[in-house]
């Protein structure tokens, strides 16, 4: 059966972009898409009301999932970024669902899966929340591309409070991250897949466990990447946008988003309660 051919052209590039995670993570792709696509305005919801997302149930993760898209469509986004490994694993076609073919939609799993299993990796490790590991859906996607790597993951359900609470560069992240790491499960990779957006925030403690011996993949600038390769091929990248707008929309403003997006995005930056 033939898939149906996608047609944007009710959409224009000036229209924004809309990003969703359960909290700080995705901003490791927010900040990614601004510095591939600096004409871009941004739209983020950070449901941070509900995180983790990783310890909920997936009705619980479907339902925050399809709200915030279809609050996203209402905001006139021209494409979708599931910017959480969670709701990807949980809601992904439900989210798709949602859209009904209006926008396109970029996940943080399947490109990822799809550049680790056509570059040379062998034992590939995934550090990812329960719910995620629970979905299998990286140990899937990796092996329907490439069924000759081996695919290890660890439910690390620790490291999003820790990251939400502030708790960077600090003995109790050492730790955690210690224990983890040290799993059995994860003894013989190459790879490390850091399978969860809030996780690149600790990028140099986790290649400082491992020095040179495990690659770790950025994750963020995979998904920039895909989804720069999606605008342009129907005609969507907005080249001519000198003064870019960033709006952000949490469902509970917390002081660690407040420090990290203006760490990312500068000192002016919009945030708004919004509670769907």
């Amino acid at each position: 059966m033939k898939t149906k051919k996608q047609d944007y052209s009710h959409l224009s590039p000036k229209q924004p972009i809309g990003i969703f995670d359960s909290g700080v993570g995705g901003l490791t792709v927010a900040k990614e898409i601004k510095r591939l696509l600096p004409n871009e305005d941004l739209i983020y919801f950070g449901d941070t009301k509900h995180l983790p997302y990783g310890e909920k149930s997936k009705e619980a993760i479907i339902g925050y999932s399809t709200k915030i898209t279809d609050f996203l469509l209402e905001q006139n986004c021209k494409a979708i970024v599931i910017a959480c490994n969670t709701a990807t694993a949980n809601a992904l076609q439900e989210v798709m669902n949602s859209v009904a073919g209006k926008v396109p939609v970029i996940d943080v799993i399947n490109p990822v899966a799809e550049k680790v299993a056509y570059e040379i990796h062998n034992n590939v490790g995934v550090i990812a929340t329960k719910a995620t590991v629970n979905s299998g859906l990286y140990k899937k996607s990796i092996r329907k591309h490439n069924k000759f790597i081996k695919v290890d993951e660890l439910a690390t359900p620790l490291l999003v409070p820790a990251i939400e609470e502030g708790f960077k560069n600090h003995p109790i992240t050492h730790s955690i991250i210690y224990n983890y790491l040290s799993n059995a499960k994860l003894k013989n990779i190459e790879t490390l897949i850091l399978g969860c957006t809030h996780y690149p925030l600790l990028i140099d403690e986790i290649k400082q466990y491992y020095g040179n011996r495990v690659r770790v993949i950025d994750s963020p600038n995979i998904v920039a990447n895909h989804l720069t390769i999606i605008l342009d091929k129907y005609h969507l990248l907005n080249d001519n946008n000198p003064k870019p707008m960033y709006k952000f929309y949490l469902s509970d403003i917390t002081k660690n988003f407040e420090k990290i997006s203006k760490k990312f995005f500068g000192k002016t930056i919009d945030l708004e309660l919004k509670v769907l």
